[in-house]
């Protein structure tokens, strides 16, 4: 087979989402975030190191008949900041959103800080962080003070 003209073709979906211009390497993180196993049942493409004119290289996820919320398009943006996300409904682009790091994160990473409040088992309070700086990825606990990069990011989501 001729190398220029090999191509993989990956088949449309009905409906569903489809997540464009994830960094390199990020893709099975991004379905962890999701919650995506593959034992839903509904399809999932997964591509990997996808030559791209605007990244270098990317990776793109398809998952047929699922629509992500805004807390999981918010959770995205953390991990992925140039991410698009396509929603799809009859094999057309019903709407393109650019993700967004929000000022404020609740809820989905965890504290590193032993002390916190948002640790203690009896306390009902979720973690927040602020957005202290965007590139690169500095948040802040509202709580403690306690500060968390892009590369602890990781380490602290909570699923």
């Amino acid at each position: 087979m001729n190398p220029q003209t090999a191509s993989l073709t990956v088949s449309k979906i009905r409906n569903g989402t489809v997540i464009d211009h994830i960094p390199a390497g990020k893709a099975l993180l991004v379905l962890r975030i999701l919650g995506i196993t593959g034992k839903e049942g509904f399809r999932t493409a997964v591509l990997m190191n996808v030559e791209s004119k605007k990244l270098g290289k990317k990776d793109i996820i398809k998952i047929e008949e699922r629509e992500l919320t805004s807390d999981e398009v918010n959770v995205i943006a953390l991990v992925a900041p140039s991410a698009t996300i396509n929603i799809i409904r009859e094999y057309n682009v019903y709407k393109k959103l650019r993700v967004q790091i929000p000022q404020i994160i609740r809820g989905f990473i965890k504290c590193p800080n032993p002390t916190c409040i948002t640790n203690r088992g009896r306390e009902a309070l979720k973690a927040r962080f602020k957005v202290i700086k965007r590139q690169p990825l500095l948040l802040q606990c509202v709580y403690c003070g306690t500060i968390i990069s892009q590369e602890d990011l990781e380490k602290q989501l909570v699923m």
